[in-house]
C-alpha cells in the first residue's frame, strides 16, 4: 500500500467509521459503502486538504481506487506533504488496535489521536465511547470480552499499558466489576427490602428462560442484580438482538422489583396531581406530581387549549411535508416572529424538537475542521450533535471556567470554535457561568451557543432565559430552546442573527428533511406566549415555590448540590439505593424522576424533583413530608431521633 493509499484509507475511515480492512481499492463509494454526497464531499475536502491540492479533483469518483490515482496524478510525481508518522505504524498490534478502535469510535484520524491527549478532556471520548473502544479492542486480539465494563484508563497510551498485560498473559484473574467504573460503593450491599404499599415483590432473580446466563449474571449474595444499563451498551453476538434478550431479562427483574417505574402511561391531564395507570400491578392512582417540566403550568390553561383545538379544526391534523416541500403555516411564521421576539433577537427557526434542533444547528455549523467546546454534563443532544459534526471534541470540566480557557487556549486559532453549553442542566438544576463564558469567548474568537431547555420561562424576570438572567441579551450568539417544557407544546427552536438562521433553513439537515410541528401546536405555543406576557405573576409564583420547597429539603438535610432552577436534585449515589428511594416515594403517592445511568454518571444516581407553579402551599409541604419520610425508611436520611 502506498504512502497515498493509506493516507486516502485514514481518511475514508474517519469519515465513515468504516475498519479500514473494509476498505477495499474496488469499494465502490455509494453501492458498497453507502457514502452519499454530503459525506463523500467532506471525504474528498480532506483529501485536497491533506495533499494540498490546488486543482480540484476530478469529478465522478466512484471507488478508493479512482480517489488514490486522482491524487497521485494531481500531485504529478510530487513528494506528498510530510504528514506526523502514525502511532499505529509502529509494528505493535496492540497499539494498532487501540488507534484504530479509538478512530472507529470518535470519526478522529490518526493524527488528531496523539497517544498521550487526555480522553476526556482533549478528545471528548465519555465513559460510554471507552467502553466500545475497549470492547473493539479485545475483539480484534482475542482478549476477554468482559474487559469493556473494566478497564479505564485516562489516554491511549494508558489504555495501550493497561491492555498489555492481557494480551502478553501477564494479566491476573479477574471478574467483571457489576456497573463498570464509578460503581457506587453500595451495589452488592447485603440486606433486603419487604413489600412495599406499591405492590414492589420481595427481591428475586431476574433471569427468565430466553436469557441464558444473563439470568443469573451480575447476582450478589443476597439475589440483588449488581448490573446497570451501562452493562448492556456493547454485547458482542453474530446475533443482533442478543442484547436486547439480556437487558429484557435485566428489566423484568428491575420492574418486578418496582425499580424501574418508566413510561407509565398518564389517565387525566397533567397538573400538580395526575391519575397515573401502574401496567405492574393494573390499578390507576392519583399521585402528587412533581415530575413535570410544565414549570409555568401552561399546559391545560384553557387559552392553550382552545387556541391547540380552534386551529387544528382550520388547518387540519397535520401538514403532512417539510418547512420546504408544502409544510410551512402562517402559524409557523408567526411563531418564529413571537420567539424571536420574546427572547429578543431578530431571527428565530422552529425545529420539530429541542434534540433536532441542538442535532441540526451543530452539525450543520461546526465541521470536521472545526472545534466544538462542551460542558461535561451538557444534554446528550449537544453530545450527538458534536459526534454527527465530526469536529474535534473539547470538554471542559462542569462549570469550571479555568478549564475552558485552558481548552480555548490550546486550539487551533486557524478553524472555527464554538462554545455550547447548557442554561440550566437538566440533572443538576446548576446554571452555566454565562458571563464569563462570553467573555473567554470573546477573547479566544469562538462562538457560543446556549441551549436553554430548562431555563426558557424559568430565568430571568420575563423568564426568556439564562441570557436575560444575567443581563446578556444580544451578547450570545445562539439561543435554543425547547418548546415541550414551560411553553407547553412541541419542538424546539433557535434564536440568533438573520444570516445565520437564514443558513440553518438550508443546511440543518433536522429541519429541512423533517416535517415540522403541525399547525394546532404552533397555535397553541403562539396562545402560551400571549399569557406568559400578559401573567409575569407565573414567573414569580414558581420562584416562590422553588424557594420554599429548596429550603424545606435542604433543611431536612438532603444534598441539592448548587441548583437554582425549578430543577431539584436528591443525590443519593448508589444506584440501588437511589432507585428503592423512588419506590418509596410512589409507594407514599408522589412522583419524581428516579435517574441512574445514563441520565447521570454512575455513583451519581439521584431523584429529580421538578417545581411548578401550579403546585400549592400544600402540595410543597406534603412533598417535602413524603420526600423525607421515604428517605429515612431505605437509609438515605438517618431516622428521626
Amino acid at each position: 500500500m502506498t504512502s497515498v493509499h493509506r493516507q486516502v484509507v485514514d481518511i475514508v475511515a474517519s469519515r465513515t467509521l468504516y475498519d479500514e480492512s473494509y476498505l477495499l481499492p474496488e469499494s465502490h463509494f455509494e453501492a458498497e459503502l453507502g457514502i452519499d454526497s454530503v459525506v463523500l464531499e467532506s471525504i474528498l475536502s480532506a483529501v485536497r486538504e491533506r495533499f494540498a491540492l490546488r486543482a480540484a479533483l476530478p469529478p465522478g469518483l466512484a471507488t478508493i481506487r479512482e480517489l488514490v490515482e486522482a491524487v497521485e496524478e494531481a500531485l504529478a510525481g510530487a513528494v506528498p506533504p510530510a504528514a506526523a508518522p502514525p502511532p499505529e505504524r509502529t509494528g505493535d498490534p496492540l497499539t494498532e488496535a487501540v488507534v484504530r478502535a479509538a478512530m472507529r469510535h470518535t470519526q478522529y484520524t490518526r493524527e488528531q489521536l496523539p497517544l498521550d491527549a487526555d480522553f476526556e478532556g482533549e478528545l471528548g471520548v465519555d465513559s460510554v465511547v471507552l467502553v466500545s473502544v475497549v470492547a473493539d479492542c479485545a475483539r480484534d486480539l482475542g482478549l476477554p470480552d468482559d474487559l469493556a465494563g473494566t478497564v479505564t484508563a485516562p489516554s491511549l497510551r494508558a489504555l495501550i499499558t493497561a491492555l498489555r498485560p492481557y494480551l502478553t498473559g501477564d494479566a491476573p484473574a479477574h471478574a467483571t466489576v457489576n456497573g463498570g467504573p464509578g460503581s457506587g460503593p453500595d451495589a452488592t450491599a447485603p440486606g433486603t427490602a419487604s413489600a412495599t404499599a406499591d405492590g414492589a415483590a420481595p427481591r428475586t432473580a431476574p433471569g427468565t428462560a430466553d436469557d441464558g446466563a444473563d439470568g443469573t449474571a451480575g447476582l450478589g449474595a443476597d439475589g440483588w442484580d449488581g448490573r446497570s444499563m451501562k452493562d448492556f451498551v456493547e454485547r458482542r453476538d453474530a446475533d443482533l438482538f442478543a442484547k436486547a434478550r439480556g437487558f429484557r431479562s435485566y428489566l423484568r427483574g428491575r420492574e418486578a422489583e418496582h425499580l424501574y417505574w418508566y413510561g407509565m402511561p398518564l389517565h387525566s391531564r397533567c397538573g400538580s396531581r395526575a391519575l397515573i395507570l401502574d401496567e405492574l400491578t393494573g390499578r390507576k392512582r392519583e399521585f402528587l406530581m412533581f415530575a413535570s417540566n410544565n414549570y409555568l403550568g401552561l399546559a391545560n390553561h384553557p387559552k392553550v387549549v382552545d387556541a391547540v383545538c380552534e386551529a387544528t379544526r382550520t388547518f387540519g391534523a397535520t401538514h403532512t411535508g417539510s418547512r420546504f416541500i408544502g409544510g410551512t403555516n402562517m402559524l409557523h411564521k408567526e411563531l418564529e416572529r413571537r420567539l424571536a421576539a420574546f427572547k429578543g433577537r431578530p431571527a428565530c427557526i422552529v425545529f420539530p424538537g429541542g434534540y433536532a434542533a441542538n442535532l441540526g444547528t451543530i452539525s450543520a455549523l461546526v465541521k470536521s475542521y472545526d472545534t466544538l467546546v462542551v460542558d461535561k454534563l451538557n444534554h446528550m443532544s449537544i453530545v450527538d450533535g458534536a459526534r454527527l459534526s465530526g469536529a474535534a471534541r473539547r470538554i471542559y470540566r462542569h462549570n469550571d471556567m479555568a478549564d475552558l480557557e485552558r481548552v480555548l487556549r490550546r486550539c487551533d486559532d486557524r478553524t472555527g470554535r464554538l462554545i455550547v453549553t447548557d442554561g440550566v442542566f437538566s440533572m443538576h438544576g446548576d446554571i452555566c457561568d454565562l458571563p464569563r463564558i462570553v467573555a473567554l469567548a470573546a477573547e479566544y474568537g469562538a462562538r457560543v451557543l446556549v441551549d436553554d431547555a430548562h431555563a426558557t420561562g424559568v430565568l430571568g424576570a420575563r423568564g426568556s432565559g439564562t441570557a436575560e438572567h444575567f443581563g446578556l441579551k444580544g451578547e450570545v450568539d445562539l439561543e435554543l430552546g425547547t418548546l415541550s417544557k414551560a411553553l407547553a407544546g412541541m419542538g424546539g427552536f433557535v434564536v440568533g442573527e438573520p444570516e445565520v438562521i437564514e443558513y440553518l433553513r438550508f443546511y440543518a439537515a433536522s429541519y429541512v428533511f423533517a416535517a415540522n410541528i403541525p399547525a394546532g401546536v404552533a397555535a397553541g405555543l403562539i396562545a402560551a406566549l400571549d399569557v406568559i406576557e400578559a401573567e409575569p405573576g407565573r414567573v414569580a409564583r414558581l420562584w416562590s415555590n422553588i424557594r420554599f420547597l429548596h429550603r424545606q429539603l435542604v433543611d431536612a438535610g438532603f444534598d441539592l448540590e448548587h441548583t437554582e432552577s425549578a430543577i431539584l436534585p436528591l443525590v443519593v449515589g448508589d444506584e440501588r439505593r437511589a432507585l428503592e428511594l423512588g419506590r418509596a416515594v410512589r409507594a407514599r403517592g408522589l412522583f419524581c424522576q428516579t435517574v441512574v445511568f445514563p441520565g447521570v454518571p454512575l455513583g451519581d444516581a439521584r431523584l429529580r424533583v421538578s417545581v411548578t407553579c401550579e403546585h400549592t402551599r400544600e402540595d410543597l409541604e406534603t412533598a417535602a413530608g413524603v420526600l423525607v419520610e421515604a428517605a429515612r425508611e431505605v437509609g438515605v436520611l438517618p431516622s428521626a431521633g
